[in-house]
């Protein structure tokens, strides 16, 4: 059975043609499931229709399942993590869950990367990959020695660091320039040395009651969240071993809620963990972590608690029933946060948090921990150009049926498009904010309804570096066989 393609009457076909977002879908001819990099080169030489790629599945917009895709090649089942010769090589269909476990189970080693336990190695490596490790330790691509890559006309090409000419560019594109774009990633390559993980962790949940919570005591938690990640930015700070999400559901939730983990052997990490908790919540009432955001409850780190970091990982891992909810609809926008949020900001975020008529839970905000040892890298070193942000947004809902499409996305779309009021309604880079992370794309920005800024969509991704990536596009893809939305366009 290796290796095979499968179509409309295979019993299979329905859970291969949809990925998480229940929002897309795909009717290609064919669904190929290789098991090895020969039988995707295969499979991507044989194609006769438009190709689209699938790793995960966790792909937030329809750059997978799209109307338009004849044959789809998932590389679930190419998931092997081993090691051979110095180098770790870790297989694009991977779960990060599983590359997690089998990298610290056999050689006591990891990679930065996210929470989530179902995301694909593929699609997450590809965007520049980040987690509760990354202010520690830097982004998972900052780690990334090479990439064994299948191109359009079915030759399999291996990019290192060490590479030279058009090789090196392919390599590059792949540390952040997004996945579907250049050729399918069959392995990813990490030179040993790898990062070695806290033997322990210190875990914080707690919430906030919405009761509690005036527009001025909101103003106060989510600015002291953006205080605190500016004030410890730096790669050198007592504050770079913590990270941490601050989850604000809207008032409907009941709660709002905020999760922080620190390497238990850091220096001070208790008093550092202490601080950071109060920076934020201040003299606020917290409860137990109840649901918030893509968690469920945590009713028993209400006090911070010591636990190994495998299982740490995997209980927050696993712990996200809204994001792994593989039956619900969504809509996804982000940015990243430079300095300290202005007070218009500070008042709009609390208006369509409270907006009233608003009845879905799961309409949010959430705030993630960037900078620390991220920032240690130039901007041009891999193709993720957002190195001096200190933490990121991501405005989201999720839901279950087609009748609430409209309420939902006009929610996001409306919430975000007044935050950015003043630069089109998308986050130009600027002071405050330093545009849009790619593994949270976001089509949007791409539509001149919505994004009415004159700064075009691959600019708010990748910034400078847009040149690089179309120049590596021109060279190993310039038939534009790998694309979608947003792909990578050849120069």
């Amino acid at each position: 059975m290796t290796g095979c393609a499968i179509g409309p009457e295979d019993p299979r076909y329905a859970d291969f043609t949809a990925g998480i977002n229940q929002r897309y879908t795909a009717k290609p001819a064919s669904v190929h499931l290789p098991r090895t990099t020969a039988e995707v080169a295969s499979a991507v030489a044989g194609a006769t229709g438009r190709l689209s790629i699938r790793s995960g599945g966790h792909c937030f917009e329809d750059f997978v399942h799209h109307e338009d895709v004849d044959e789809l090649v998932d590389l679930g089942a190419m998931s092997e993590v081993d090691f051979s010769d110095g180098v770790f090589s870790v297989g694009a269909g991977a779960k990060l869950q599983d590359v997690y476990e089998k990298l610290y189970r056999g050689w006591g080693v990891t990679i930065p990367g996210g929470i989530c336990y179902s995301v694909g190695a593929g699609g997450h490596i590809t965007g520049g990959g980040y987690g509760l490790l990354s202010r520690r330790d830097g982004l998972t691509v900052d780690h990334l020695h090479g990439v064994e890559v299948v191109l359009a006309d079915g030759r399999t090409v291996v990019a290192t660091r060490d590479s030279t000419g058009p090789e090196a560019d392919l390599f590059w594109a792949h540390t952040g320039g997004g996945g579907g774009s250049f050729g399918v990633v069959t392995r990813f390559l990490f030179e040993a040395p790898l990062v070695t993980p806290p033997s322990e962790v210190l875990v914080a949940a707690l919430s906030v009651p919405w009761a509690d919570l005036d527009e001025r005591r909101f103003a106060r938690l989510l600015g002291g969240y953006a205080r605190w990640h500016h004030e410890h930015r730096a790669p050198d700070s007592p504050g770079a071993a913590l990270s941490s999400l601050l989850m604000l559901n809207h008032r409907c939730n009941g709660t709002v809620g905020l999760v922080a983990q620190i390497d238990a052997a850091a220096p001070a990490a208790a008093r550092v963990l202490d601080e950071h908790l109060s920076a934020v919540l201040g003299d606020l009432a917290t409860t137990g972590f109840a649901r918030a955001g893509e968690f469920g409850p945590m009713p028993g780190l209400a006090r911070p608690r010591r636990l190994p970091w495998l299982r740490a990982t995997r209980f927050l891992g696993t712990n996200t029933p809204v994001l792994n909810d593989p039956t619900l609809r969504a809509e996804h926008k982000s940015a990243y946060v430079r300095n300290p949020l202005p007070d218009d900001q500070l008042r709009t975020a609390y208006a369509f948090l409270t907006r009233p008529g608003v009845t879905n839970p799961n309409t949010m905000l959430v705030a993630f921990s960037y900078g620390g040892a991220i920032s240690a890298a130039d901007p041009a070193a891999t193709a993720v150009a957002q190195r001096d942000s200190t933490f990121k947004l991501l405005y989201q809902s999720f839901w279950s049926t087609v009748d609430a499409d409209a309420a939902n996305i006009a929610w996001v779309r409306e919430f975000y498009r007044s935050m950015y009021a003043g630069t089109g309604g998308v986050p130009v880079p600027g002071e405050v904010v330093d545009g849009c992370y790619v593994n949270y794309p976001d089509a949007d920005l791409s539509d001149p309804d919505w994004n009415t800024s004159g700064v075009p969509w691959h600019d708010l991704y990748f910034k400078d570096n847009y040149a690089r990536l179309r120049r590596a596009k021109a060279h190993w893809d310039p038939d534009d066989v790998f694309r979608h939305r947003q792909s990578i366009r050849p120069a």
